[in-house]
């Protein structure tokens, strides 16, 4: 594959890179794409460290060896905080993680009071912590693991509606006083909850800053890139499993000029 068909690659192990996907679409409308969704090894929150490195490594290792890609994106907090480091060691190939945005939401806040909403792997992470200590230490940061809006997120791209109660009692530990809680900065930590944005927001009791690292993301890629531009991008979706689950995705990866869609191997 020729590596300036699809200078960027974007991984995942599920949806939640489209987020990434999308902005960087914004950000660069003329770049071709290559998005890999790990969806065998779906979802990487519940999982070790170890495992997560190993299910991140290998897809990593097939997309570069196939593709080619000037610059790879590894569109997942949870991966992003556990194998950055391993993955670089692995391939001379650039590298871009997603971490969870606390200094951003640390500069905007005016309570210093805020929450970080990701997946249970993700809040619990050394990776995390060092950035609330380095960004966030005289703040107070409220920590929610969320598998459940994965789940959410993954089955809206797929055309089911969302349910806003579900929603609202994932919120619930950064409202305890409803309207009246401090809290006015939330951290989407895990690209799926971008996706779920509207439903968020309709389901929280009062107005916050919603943080994600999507644009930032999208401002780095730009800068590393220095690729010239082509009249007609190219998008290709391949999974590591190309099942059921994956073929319900098509409306929507289509919805996003996604032209080709296949597995992996």
């Amino acid at each position: 594959m020729n590596s300036q068909q699809y200078p960027i690659a974007i991984l995942d192990s599920g949806v939640g890179g489209l987020s990434i996907f999308k902005a960087i679409q914004r950000c660069m409308p003329h770049l071709s794409i290559v998005y890999a969704c790990d969806n065998k090894n779906f979802p990487y929150g519940p999982k070790s460290a170890e495992s997560v490195t190993q299910c991140i490594s290998e897809l990593a290792e097939n997309v570069i060896q196939r593709f080619s890609p000037k610059l790879v994106v590894i569109a997942c907090n949870t991966a992003s905080t556990v194998a950055l480091s391993h993955l670089r060691l692995l391939s001379s190939t650039p590298i871009v993680g997603v971490v969870p945005a606390i200094k951003p939401a640390a500069l905007i806040t005016k309570t210093k009071v805020i929450g970080l909403l990701a997946t249970p792997g993700t809040i619990n992470r050394d990776y995390t912590n060092r950035l609330i200590q380095e960004h966030a230490k005289n703040h107070a940061v409220i920590k929610v693991g969320s598998t459940l809006l994965v789940e959410l997120a993954e089955k809206k791209l797929r055309g089911v509606n969302c349910d806003l109660e579900l929603v609202r009692q994932e919120l619930t530990p950064f409202f305890p006083e409803q309207s009246k809680s401090p809290i006015d900065t939330i951290i989407l930590g895990c690209t799926h909850f971008p996706l779920l944005l509207d439903e968020l927001k309709a389901s929280a009791p009062k107005k916050v800053n919603w943080i994600d690292s999507s644009e930032a993301i999208a401002q780095r890629v730009s800068s590393l890139t220095n690729i010239g531009e082509t009249s007609l991008p190219n998008y290709r979706a391949v999974f590591s499993e190309l099942n059921e689950s994956a073929l319900t995705l098509k409306p929507y990866l289509q919805s996003l000029q996604f032209s080709q869609i296949e597995g992996i191997s």
